[in-house]
């Protein structure tokens, strides 16, 4: 039977790294594992970091998981069918919610001779609690609504934090949230990323349906700007690495300036030097390597993936000035440019099942 795990999460609690870090120990242990990435735009840094270190990934684009199940249903059907896969882990959209009722009662009531769906994760970032738990904007109330879908609640970033501050937060969300079960690790360093393995091994304990207000949900999704942004850079031996730095501190910069809040910012860039994705998830932060390539070229591309609390003309604008003054400072041009900011439409799942009704 093949193992289907569901992650969730708000925007840069750590899904793509807890994903990529899990398949990459299933694949040690011996496992064939797949994985499925998941947004509301397509051309994802998130599913060339993948590909980069996974051999069989699907990219659902144009919603979350629960808007488009079918895509869901024939990506994970191929992955079984054509390579034969043990294990498939799926991220959903950082700003989705709900996946109990709108995605893994239909698969298990579909498909649940053949797929057995892990307990879903709500991963979360202790800076991101610490500034959205308790808050009352349509923000605030989607995070919550987002812990209160999960089985289990993953406090990420072990290496980052105090292990007893950690300790005292994840007894406060145990408190919260009684019916989920709650660990602790690090995505980076793979610290308890075996305990988290090991717990979607289990069944579920428990099926409730989420008290949820899809009002209120649409509108924390329309809050954010999406943007998924290609820039094409030529120049005389410039570091890509260097310009994406540039790049993304500027868009960090003015983001703090105007008081944005930053869901998350990625930047992947491909060249002949290699792979280089930097990120950021606060406003005022400095870009983080997550994947570094050293060496100069004439040429690269370079796509941004942008989610932040403001208006889309103001994302687009945004990331083109920074594309620039960062081409500026190491002496690339920026030759072409594709892509322009939107807000999610209202969410409308394929399908829903409440919990009465999952026989």
């Amino acid at each position: 039977m093949v193992r289907l795990v569901l992650l969730s999460g708000f925007l840069g609690a750590g899904k793509t790294t807890t994903m990529l870090a899990a398949a990459r120990r299933y694949g040690a242990q011996g496992h064939r594992v797949a994985v499925i990435t998941n947004d509301q735009a397509a051309e994802l840094v998130d599913t060339t970091l993948a590909r980069s270190a996974v051999d069989d990934v699907e990219e659902i684009s144009g919603g979350c998981f629960c808007c488009r199940f079918e895509d869901l249903e024939a990506a994970v059907k191929r992955l079984v069918d054509d390579t034969g896969v043990e294990v498939v882990i799926a991220e959903a959209v950082g700003s989705c919610t709900d996946l109990q009722a709108t995605v893994v009662r239909p698969l298990r009531r579909w498909y649940g001779d053949a797929l057995e769906v892990a307990p879903v994760t709500t991963i979360v970032d202790p800076d991101r609690l610490r500034s959205l738990a308790g808050d009352e904007s349509d923000l605030g109330y989607l995070f919550a609504k987002q812990l209160a879908d999960g089985d289990i609640i993953a406090l990420n970033k072990l290496d980052l934090y105090d292990p007893d501050l950690l300790t005292a937060v994840g007894a406060e969300l145990a408190r919260g949230f009684p019916a989920a079960r709650v660990l602790t690790y690090s995505a980076t360093t793979h610290a308890g990323l075996a305990d988290l393995m090991t717990a979607w091994e289990s069944p579920a304990e428990t099926e409730a349906d989420l008290d949820i207000d899809y009002d209120r949900y649409a509108a924390a999704e329309a809050a954010l700007a999406w943007l998924n942004h290609t820039v094409v850079l030529t120049g005389t031996r410039f570091s890509p690495q260097d310009w994406a730095e540039r790049a993304l501190d500027a868009i960090s910069t003015e983001c703090a300036r105007q008081s944005y809040l930053v869901g998350h910012a990625k930047v992947v860039v491909e060249s002949a030097a290699g792979l280089v994705k930097l990120s950021l998830t606060e406003a005022g932060q400095r870009a983080r390597a997550d994947v570094a390539a050293v060496g100069t070229v004439d040429a690269a591309s370079a796509t941004f993936n942008l989610r932040v609390n403001c208006e889309p003309v103001a994302l687009d604008d945004l990331v083109r000035r920074a594309a620039l003054v960062a081409g500026d400072a190491v002496g690339a041009v920026v030759a072409s440019t594709s892509g322009a900011a939107f807000q999610p439409s209202y969410p409308r799942p394929t399908h829903r099942i409440p919990a009465t009704q999952d026989t």
